[in-house]
């Protein structure tokens, strides 16, 4: 799998979520097999460039090349100076959101909403992909099979995105409309990848190793990209790289595995946040890592009530201690993935 010049180490990435893709998760979900992860959505306008939030997302220190950086908006010269702002960053590769179909995006006229104009679409991507020429920075595309069920482009797009250079696109395989509600299809993905020749990724519903080689293999895409199924659980990159290297399923993880990765994160996590922020926004992923594991939904709501992260911490690590010590006929301690 290569796009512009980067060769990936496998065809598992991970998708772009705001609020959830940050710098400690995309880390530690490339020490767990993601051969690729992709930037929370940065905002092309200037005057939000020194917003914390921006500032955060546009943090990549210690992370390994090649950094790709999602930006979306509207304005073509606006997401042009933005694409550059962000290689001086450090992006090595730049990703345009045509895809994101959250109400106060597509209100912009950003991320999916720019389907139902395809003059902009083009406009954004020839000055975004001319900038980055420049600078030997590929440029790839995000987006979805269209606005709604009536109005599917993503072939016509996809098609128009080759011809102005773009590298490669990923598809999710539901329109605005759906929001996240209901299947992907896949069908529009399969069509897709017939009608270009650059890398297609397939994006949408891929939650198992079993689901990500019947995904590739209907549609010929040369990846998949997993969002949602890997909050909580970022050891599935390893188990869908395993699956599709050997076809054989990987040993399950352990209790203490689980506990081992969790701590790993939010120390990581809290260093980049910080104490304030930090311990609030930690409780999300903790609330995804433990809401299946026995017993794990009432300690989390212990552990919201804790605004401390070193009483976070230990409150997570002697939950899992005794939980671990409490199952002597679960040697291993084995949790279904």
């Amino acid at each position: 799998m290569q796009i512009g010049s980067w060769t990936f180490p496998n065809n598992v990435f991970v998708a772009p979520m705001a609020g959830v893709t940050d710098r400690p998760f995309r880390q530690l979900c490339k020490r767990l097999g993601a051969g690729h992860a992709v930037s929370e959505m940065a905002a092309s306008n200037p005057a939000l460039w020194d917003s914390v939030k921006t500032s955060r997302r546009l943090n990549h220190d210690g992370e390994l090349d090649p950094i790709t950086v999602q930006i979306a908006g509207a304005d073509p010269d606006m997401m042009a100076q933005a694409a550059v702002f962000n290689i001086g960053k450090g992006a090595r590769i730049i990703d345009i959101n045509m895809g994101c179909p959250v109400k106060k995006v597509c209100k912009a006229a950003s991320g999916s909403a720019l389907l139902r104009h395809e003059d902009l679409v083009k406009r954004i991507i020839d000055r975004v992909v001319q900038s980055c020429a420049v600078h030997n920075v590929p440029v790839t595309l995000k987006t979805r099979t269209g606005w709604d069920q009536y109005s599917r482009n993503a072939v016509h797009i996809a098609k128009l995105a080759e011809s102005l250079g773009i590298a490669a696109l990923t598809l999710h395989g539901r329109t605005r409309a759906d929001l996240f509600e209901g299947h992907a299809e896949y069908d529009t993905i399969k069509a897709v990848k017939a009608a270009i020749k650059i890398p297609v990724i397939a994006n949408g519903d891929i939650d198992s190793p079993e689901k990500a080689r019947q995904v590739l293999a209907y549609t010929g895409a040369d990846a998949v990209m997993i969002g949602r199924a890997a909050m909580g659980r970022p050891w599935l990159f390893r188990e869908v790289d395993y699956y599709l290297r050997t076809g054989e399923t990987h040993q399950p993880i352990t209790l203490t595995e689980i506990r081992d990765h969790l701590l790993t994160h939010l120390d990581d996590h809290y260093r980049f946040y910080g104490e304030t922020a930090g311990v609030r926004t930690a409780r999300k992923h903790i609330g995804w890592y433990m809401k299946d594991l026995p017993g794990g939904q009432t300690m989390v709501n212990t552990i919201n009530a804790i605004d401390n992260t070193a009483q976070q911490a230990f409150a997570v690590s002697k939950w899992f201690n005794q939980t671990i010590a409490d199952a002597p006929d679960l040697l291993e301690n084995k949790i279904a993935a």
